[in-house]
């Protein structure tokens, strides 16, 4: 038997890059993370080719041969169920009902794959990079669409019955636009949190905002492309602008209303606040008015025991993975697995 160290890669597919790390068996990381182009709209085959790619660029910067990785993790940004793509998500259509874990595990040689989604995978990632945390751990990662993830006590993601668990997005919540619509959310459903909380809400409240009377002298109002003017509306909140300032409060506020009933389904200890806004420099009161949503909703032991009014019984932090806390959860999730 090859007495070898043994590695562990970790693998991000997102619809433009995939990002890699490496992991040695103590779970240490080994060198930098490598980032390729995905190329996931031309189908899986094309997406494995890219894989190979970072996988040659871990192992030769390591020193290492491709035969001393013992596992790989992979994550996917589609629904998938013991390896197989559920849904094409942001895919090729070639992806749907092909079992991309075992057929790209047959293409590197036999190498053993764990697969799991991109929520499951930034949540892992959080987990692993918080040593001293032994509790479970609640991820929300508002994007383009609202991602989350949910860590039991140990480090194993709850995947759910079919892989398709804590899709945090799509719980409803009680809130109505001025003429008491419901928005339409990307799951083709009215009234989901990711149509409230995500880059695709902020556009549409973009909109909404600038086309009121009061608002048509605001700079934003220049004729640019919704998305541009959306980009642009965390650097006015950080001017502390009246209209971002007040769009930004609505999204912290619904995002923390709705995790008052997600901590309430799953008492995780800590919740992780993923996402571009991680990066901001108004964070710190983007995350008091998700506080203000939640001390509206939760129950009360939620926030303090009541046995011990001193001890807190949830904890909010932001997430500090930054872009390869996926790949790192991955590569610790085959860590686990296959050593």
């Amino acid at each position: 038997m090859s007495s070898s160290p043994v590695f562990f890669a970790g693998l991000d597919i997102g619809g433009t890059t995939v990002k890699s790390v490496l992991v040695n068996a103590e779970g240490d990381p080994v060198g930098d993370m490598v980032e390729v182009r995905s190329h996931v709209k031309n189908g899986y085959e094309a997406t494995f080719a890219q894989l190979e790619v970072a996988l040659d660029q871990l192992t030769s910067a390591a020193g290492i041969s491709r035969d001393q990785i013992g596992g790989i993790g992979l994550d996917v940004p589609a629904p998938s169920s013991e390896g197989v793509i559920w849904a094409q998500a942001n895919l090729g259509s070639d992806w749907v009902g092909t079992n991309v874990r075992d057929r790209f595990s047959e293409r590197i040689g036999g190498i053993p794959v764990y697969m799991t989604n991109d929520g499951n995978a930034a949540a892992l990632g959080e987990y692993a990079v918080r040593k001293k945390h032994f509790g479970s751990l609640l991820l929300v990662a508002p994007g383009t669409g609202l991602g989350g993830g949910f860590v039991l006590p140990g480090g194993r993601a709850w995947e759910g019955a079919n892989g398709l668990a804590l899709e945090v997005g799509h719980i409803s919540i009680p809130h109505r636009e001025e003429d008491g619509s419901l928005p339409q959310c990307s799951c083709g459903k009215l009234g989901c949190l990711e149509a409230w909380v995500s880059l695709v809400a902020l556009r549409r409240r973009v909109a909404i905002e600038l086309a009121k009377p009061e608002n048509a002298s605001h700079p934003l109002n220049d004729g640019s492309p919704v998305e541009e003017k959306a980009f642009r509306l965390r650097e006015f909140a950080q001017q502390g602008d009246a209209l971002a300032v007040g769009i930004f409060r609505q999204q912290g506020n619904l995002l923390g209303y709705g995790l008052a009933d997600l901590v309430r389904v799953f008492d995780p200890g800590l919740v992780v606040i993923g996402g571009g806004l991680a990066e901001t420099a108004f964070r710190d009161q983007y995350l008091e008015w998700v506080l203000e949503g939640f001390r509206e909703r939760a129950w009360p032991v939620y926030l303090t025991s009541p046995i011990d009014p001193a001890q807190t019984t949830t904890f909010f932090e932001w997430a500090t993975g930054g872009d390869s806390a996926a790949a790192i959860g991955v590569a610790f999730a085959a860590l686990e697995r296959f050593h």
